[in-house]
């Protein structure tokens, strides 16, 4: 059995498979081919991974002598291939009609985004291990926005508040926010639809803002949830009291397959300081605020608003790390001990992130859009 590590495109710089992973699977008798420079921009080059046991090969040569595929993102080349099985993180629920075509192509694909947010299924989700790194490079990311110190500090020459951060969202990227700017020093309240997270959240520092009357996200998988226009209201008022204190916000919230939430309306945004910093770590899918572009800075009455939704992407060494760890860990449900492919049905978790299968969208909730 032939596993085929793809390059990713030019704005992602992390690699399904760091060299030590590959090194695992040829111990178990599984053929790994990378695809020449696929490592590059996370550190590794051919040799490291001919060193693990990989055979280097052409992009096209991988494509076609390969049983399973990986890739971070959808790629080119997928519409025309057929009988393969794809792993990766597809956003199926935002790419239907991609993975409608690779059902009629009869590929077989597995995205991990999907995968149930089981106890199980923790040493596999992708989600959170890139949302820890998410979040801790948000944080750092607003610090070198900033005009102004974290820490508070006392001089000579007089004292520096602290700075005030504002995090909505305490899901992992959230959380890991909350630490790393408590680590700089400063002053840290944090929003979130979900009152179970309130122990967390104090539990490193933060203060929690509470709105009563959320709608109930215990079943969503980590997500925020679409909620009433009241409670929307009282959420809006809370948020812009704490927005108009605050000098920096690092926004998370996002509801899978539909536009993030508008938490941020452009009423607050005039209520900032001049110099103030926002975070939007749900560009990709609109943003947090009606003003967010992905991968681009916008400055809107003097306040910084920086989208990024691949924030994971600028720790590529660790990143791909981690990723290549989850990947890894769901191999081992597809892959039998003789090193052949063994897809388990039976097993919610390999079930459960396959979108489509024998010719067909075979995932409910991407099934429920098309």
């Amino acid at each position: 059995m032939t596993i085929g590590v793809l390059k990713e495109p030019s704005e992602e710089s992390r690699v399904s498979f760091l060299p030590e992973a590959v090194t695992a699977l040829t111990k178990k008798g599984v053929t790994v081919q990378i695809e020449s420079g696929a490592g590059e921009r996370s550190f590794y080059n051919d040799e490291d991974y001919v060193k693990a046991g990989a055979v280097i090969k052409t992009r096209q040569e991988v494509i076609q002598s390969s049983d399973i595929l990986v890739a971070i993102h959808p790629f080119a080349e997928a519409a025309s291939l057929s009988a393969k099985i794809l792993i990766g993180v597809y956003q199926p629920l935002f790419n239907v009609a991609v993975m409608q075509q690779w059902a009629k192509q009869g590929i077989t694909s597995f995205s991990l985004d999907m995968l149930p947010r089981t106890t199980r299924a923790q040493s596999m989700d992708v989600l959170s291990s890139q949302a820890n790194i998410a979040g801790y490079k948000a944080v750092l990311l607003a610090a070198n926005t900033y005009s102004r110190y974290f820490p508070m500090f006392m001089t000579a020459a007089g004292s520096i508040a602290p700075a005030k951060v504002l995090i909505l969202g305490a899901g992992v990227a959230g959380l890991q926010a909350i630490a790393t700017a408590r680590r700089l020093g400063a002053v840290v309240e944090v929003f979130d639809t979900r009152p179970a997270v309130k122990e967390e959240v104090m539990s490193l520092g933060a203060k929690f803002i509470e709105v009563e009357g959320a709608a109930d996200a215990s079943k969503a998988g980590g997500y925020a949830v679409e909620q009433s226009a009241d409670y929307q209201q009282r959420q809006q008022q809370r948020i812009a009291e704490s927005i108009a204190k605050a000098d920096i916000v690092i926004t998370t919230a996002q509801i899978p397959g539909k536009k993030a939430p508008v938490l941020i309306t452009e009423e607050m945004l005039t209520s900032m300081r001049k110099g103030s910093v926002i975070i939007d770590i749900a560009a990709a899918t609109g943003g947090n605020t009606p003003v967010t572009k992905n991968n681009q800075t916008v400055i809107y009455k003097g306040v910084h608003i920086v989208g990024n939704s691949n924030l994971q992407a600028t720790m590529p060494s660790d990143a791909s790390k981690l990723y290549g760890k989850n990947l890894l860990n769901f191999l081992q449900l597809i892959i039998d001990k003789e090193g052949k492919i063994n897809l388990n049905w039976d097993d919610d978790l390999v079930k459960g992130c396959c979108i489509t299968n024998n010719g067909e969208v075979v995932h409910d909730r991407v099934k429920a859009i098309s």
